[in-house]
């Protein structure tokens, strides 16, 4: 037995709006340890929901709706849900009060149209909403070719289904004998090595069936999920552990945290935990760098502030670039990088400093120095002085590039704090 979800609207088709609520549905559905392998996006029509339908009863045996129960004539889930199953809606007087006082308590009254709100397929029960006008339904179908089948249905609005799906949805899924097995995981997160080379690392043990791994590629670093199926959470953790550390020895320096704690997490605990203090300068990140360490509460501990030279005239009066230098070399080059970082942790009187300067794109490309090029310089409390330079490509977004430059600076440093 699994479930599916079945996301409908046309908006959502459009990339109108987010969806948030298949995504929330898919990690309750993990805690409650019920299999989930479908979701489903279909547009406001009947023909076509008929179809998404049909498709789902053969493959799941919980079908769970959001969206498409307001009282517009495109809100067409409850009729096409009746209607694939050859059964009538009728009217529940109960709907129609609840819908009547929400209006009264702010002022206003209920319209003809909201009466479609209250129609239920025969034989289904209500699932109330307590913050909306549109009650979803619980309808266990008797079907020949159907063993079991269960169908939800929630409004499209985030905060009056998750309610829902709480007050109502959870118990009734565990008096049916769900939650008596958990999904849960762990993110280990990884900078440095590519998703390929990080999936032959540790190719044995992708072949695992409980706990499970899988890598996924994101914004500037690769993970791995570790997920197991058990009695508890303490049960799946004992599973994980010993396969995560396993993974962890593995990949060495290029693990560096695992869930929530991102490089500007992990690089603000050991500035911290060591009692150093960084300074940054940037140019073609324009604060991006800054903006993460600041994100972290209590970063102005360690993080005592930055530069933004962005201009070159900024570079030589603030930074004191040398001037020939930057004639000869340009901005971006390894001996203007390495003179930001050494000039701001000297200026702001930090243990370290780091600068960013390179060619974040569209424009502003040669043949030796495309878009993409970018160097990173560092300056250590042991008075050494050092510059990488990376190559993001040239086909990159402007955004990408900036993003990757400045999470590669955190890298960086972390690499160096762990080596110093």
């Amino acid at each position: 037995m699994s479930a599916e979800i079945i996301c409908i609207g046309t908006e959502l088709l459009l990339g109108d709006i987010l969806n948030t609520n298949c995504h929330y549905l898919a990690q309750e559905l993990a805690s409650l340890g019920i299999p989930h392998y479908y979701q489903t996006v279909v547009g406001d029509n009947l023909a076509r929901i008929h179809q998404v339908i049909d498709t789902a009863i053969a493959r799941s045996s919980i079908l769970i709706f959001t969206g498409g129960l307001g009282p517009t004539p495109d809100d067409l889930t409850t009729e096409a849900i009746a209607s694939f199953f050859n059964t009538s809606l009728e009217e529940r007087p109960e709907i129609i009060t609840d819908i009547t006082k929400k209006f009264a308590s702010i002022g206003r009254k209920m319209t003809s149209s909201n009466r479609k709100q209250a129609l239920i397929p025969q034989g289904a029960q209500i699932l109330p909403n307590p913050s909306g006008t549109a009650p979803g339904m619980i309808w266990e179908v008797s079907k020949e070719s159907q063993d079991s089948l269960t169908i939800l249905t929630f409004p499209g609005v985030p905060s009056e289904m998750k309610r829902m799906w709480r007050d109502t949805a959870i118990p009734f899924l565990k008096s049916q004998g769900w939650g008596k097995d958990i999904i849960h995981s762990q993110m280990l997160r990884f900078r440095g090595i590519g998703e390929s080379a990080l999936a032959e690392k540790v190719a044995p043990l992708l072949e695992l069936t409980n706990p499970t791994v899988a890598p996924y590629a994101s914004r500037g670093e690769v993970r791995l999920r570790v997920s197991a199926k058990a009695k508890s959470k303490a049960e799946a953790i004992a599973l994980i552990e010993p396969v995560a550390q396993k993974i962890q020895e593995i990949a060495g320096l290029d693990y560096f945290g695992s869930d929530e704690e991102s490089l500007a997490v992990v690089v603000c605990k050991l500035l911290s935990d060591r009692k150093k203090t960084l300074a940054v300068a940037e140019s073609c990140t324009g604060g991006s760098l800054g903006a993460m360490l600041t994100a972290i509460p209590g970063s102005s501990q360690y993080f005592k502030g930055g530069i933004i030279a962005y201009a070159n005239e900024v570079k030589t009066r603030l930074l004191k670039v040398n001037t020939t230098d930057l004639d000869q070399f340009g901005a971006v080059s390894d001996l203007v990088a390495q003179q930001m970082a050494q000039e701001v942790k000297q200026v702001l009187g930090t243990d370290y400093g780091i600068s960013i300067t390179g060619i974040a794109g569209p424009d502003g490309s040669t043949e030796t120095k495309p878009v993409g090029l970018v160097y990173i310089g560092l300056a250590t409390p042991n008075g050494q002085v050092s510059s990488k330079e990376c190559r993001f490509g040239d086909r990159r977004e402007r955004s990408l590039v900036r993003h990757l430059s400045a999470y590669t600076a955190l890298d960086i440093i972390r690499r160096q704090i762990l080596s110093f």
